[in-house]
């Protein structure tokens, strides 16, 4: 069994997928730095992105889909516009249905994150909305990120 990456130790170059994502005017708040809330929607962008370009999810009319069932961030520093943020993305641990991401958010130049977190996909059939196996095409692009536990 590999060791589990745990996510607030990790640096940049530690995650195998990253993405570039600017901050714009609106993610800051009163206090001027981006609120907390869009952290989530950074983790939601990186994993998706990544899920179409390399594993062909179809968000549209694709028979299985991903739902978030569980998801943590502990902030360690802010970000504010116009940062771009580098998002990195790796995978601890593929179930037969599940994946857990760990995400870290790193602000301009940043080489400790901004913020970590995880984030669970159940994948389910579009139309049941139950538990399905992960396609094959996802599973691939999953098992390339993959650094933590064996599928149970």
């Amino acid at each position: 069994m590999k060791e589990t990456f745990v996510a607030e130790s990790r640096r940049l170059d530690d995650y195998p997928h990253r993405l570039s994502i600017p901050t714009r005017w609106k993610d800051n708040d009163v206090y001027g730095h981006v609120n907390n809330v869009e952290y989530y929607s950074f983790f939601d962008t990186v994993i998706n992105t990544y899920l179409i370009r390399e594993g062909g999810l179809d968000i549209h009319a694709g028979p299985v889909i991903g739902l978030c069932v569980s998801s943590s961030c502990q902030f360690t520093a802010p970000l504010a516009f116009p940062e771009v943020v580098e998002a990195g993305l790796a995978v601890d641990r593929i179930g037969s249905s599940s994946v857990t991401y760990a995400i870290g958010l790193f602000g301009d130049g940043g080489r400790e994150p901004a913020a970590t977190g995880h984030f669970v996909h159940v994948f389910v059939d579009r139309g049941s909305r139950r538990p399905t196996t992960i396609p094959e095409a996802i599973r691939s692009a999953l098992e390339a990120l993959h650094q933590g536990e064996e599928a149970a």
